[in-house]
């Protein structure tokens, strides 16, 4: 008897060391399994890891990170997203002002009384980041009288919006192009804009770009268009939208990977394959600029001319962008011809105007090395202003 039940305690214990065994193998595969799909599965991952593409942004709360804010000047205000929803009415359609590449612009009035433009940036994570970015290091960062003012930004969660005056007349593009109203708070209708407002509008726009391109550190705004200079009650310009904007080493120069820019308004060296951004496509772009203020003709658009065939009785049509256009006109002085015909004659004086296509014809030179700088072109059109006065 004794030696069946020492065999029974010891199969006994046995037994429950195998069951023991089982249950802790058994366990150990369950944990490892988990182990490997909490890995493969992006949504069981620590916050901090969860967006790859844009590094130190945490989308799941309203944290900032270190490496984020300290692209933030300290003396820009941050503005909360629940004083932005009550002065913009929850983002209403009504008050949209702009619609941008990157976002919609909102006009409100912050609690302080102060109106401004609200630029929300689009969903897309990455481009949102990347233009917030751009404006922070850059815009963030300047002030001049000729550069639109920027007063603070919000940054929740995924949101980012950027904040700045409110520049009363709207973009130079409505003023040369859409006469329906000055603004949707009142019916008059926008006039033409006279040949000395045009000229003090393009000063405008040269000086602010010659205070980015003398910085310690030059910016390049990189989409200088008419859409992008805003106008004030006294159609002084401001210079505005900097989310293409880069800051520059000292070779004067940023290495791009993709072409930046508004189909017209791009110098032609970056069709052909030039990896840098420079000053002088900024230069370019100025220089389009200017034939399209005084001609009021889009540089994006086609102008269909005709050529003569080899026997002289035969014509032909063809397309041209408007700096070949104007270019040639220029070269044939056929400068009054061209100018905005519905433009008040009454300040028309063709030395101004010959002198203004000169200044743009340089400024379009096709080799880069041999286009004016900023400040040149600033005391260029100074001389304008100067003999105007005399």
């Amino acid at each position: 008897m004794t030696m069946n039940a020492t065999l029974q305690a010891v199969l006994a214990a046995m037994a429950s060391f195998a069951v023991i065994s089982l249950l802790i193998c058994f366990f150990y595969f369950i944990c490892r399994t988990a182990s490997r799909n909490r890995r493969r599965d992006p949504e069981s991952r620590p916050r901090t890891r969860a967006i790859r593409t844009v590094p130190n942004l945490d989308t799941s709360t309203s944290f900032i990170s270190v490496a984020e804010s300290q692209l933030f000047d300290p003396s820009l205000i941050r503005i909360e997203m629940s004083d932005l929803v009550n002065a913009t009415r929850n983002f209403s359609t009504d008050l949209i002002i702009g619609d941008g590449g990157f976002g919609l612009v909102y006009k409100a009035t912050l609690p302080s009384g102060v109106t401004v433009a609200v630029k929300k940036l689009g969903a897309d994570a990455f481009q949102g980041y990347r233009e917030f970015r751009a404006e922070m290091e850059t815009l963030g960062k300047i002030r001049h009288e000729n550069i639109v003012q920027f007063f603070g930004y919000c940054a929740t969660g995924i949101d980012r919006i950027l904040i700045y005056e409110f520049i009363e007349k709207g973009s130079l593009d409505q003023w040369l192009y859409d006469m329906s109203s000055a603004n949707n708070e009142t019916s008059s209708l926008r006039f033409p804009l006279s040949w000395s407002t045009r000229i003090k509008i393009i000063r405008g726009v040269a000086k602010g770009l010659a205070f980015m391109h003398n910085l310690d550190t030059p910016i390049i705004h990189r989409d200088i268009k008419a859409s992008n200079v805003l106008l004030d009650a006294d159609f002084e310009a401001h210079i505005a939208d900097f989310g293409l904007a880069r800051r520059i080493d000292g070779s004067h120069s940023h290495v791009s990977t993709q072409v930046a820019g508004t189909m017209g308004y791009m110098p032609p060296e970056y069709f052909y394959g030039a990896a840098l951004a420079t000053v002088t496509g900024d230069v370019y772009s100025f220089g389009t600029l200017m034939f399209e203020v005084a001609t009021s003709r889009r540089p994006s658009w086609p102008i269909i001319v005709e050529e003569e065939e080899e026997d002289k009785e035969k014509k032909r049509t063809k397309e041209i962008r408007l700096v070949e256009w104007a270019t040639k006109k220029v070269s044939q002085n056929q400068e009054m011809k061209i100018v905005d015909a519905r433009m008040p004659k009454e300040d028309l004086k063709e030395n101004e105007v010959l002198e203004f296509f000169k200044i743009a014809t340089f400024c379009t030179t096709e080799m880069p090395k041999l286009r004016p700088t900023m400040n040149e072109v600033v005391q260029l059109l100074n001389r304008i202003q100067d003999e105007a006065t005399s």
